[in-house]
């Protein structure tokens, strides 16, 4: 588990993307900026939850290791400590993995 001193808030997940290989069609390298951005990421901290309407707590539906499938451009990108990581609200997270 990472080490990261990022708590996010309310019903907030801090992700971070799995290494993706080097793509590479017909012998031609695909530079950083025209790869597709990763929609799979792993949990490394959550929030506390959001409140219903009627001030219930709801609980979260992912925990921390997780692995989970998100929108292609949704959430922040964050960078700490040289690492890129995004938070995202739990509602734009679309799947758990495995």
């Amino acid at each position: 588990m990472a080490n990261v001193n990022i708590k996010p808030l309310g019903d907030r997940v801090l992700l971070e993307a799995g290494e993706m290989a080097e793509q590479i069609k017909g012998g031609i390298v695909i530079p950083d900026s025209a790869k597709e951005k990763p929609q799979e990421y792993k949990v490394i901290a959550v929030g506390t939850g959001k409140f219903d309407d009627n001030g219930k707590k709801v609980p979260m539906d992912v925990k921390v290791g997780d692995l989970v499938l998100t929108s292609k451009y949704g959430g922040t990108e964050v960078k700490y400590n040289d690492k890129e990581y995004k938070i995202i609200s739990v509602d734009d997270i679309l799947a758990i993995v495995g």
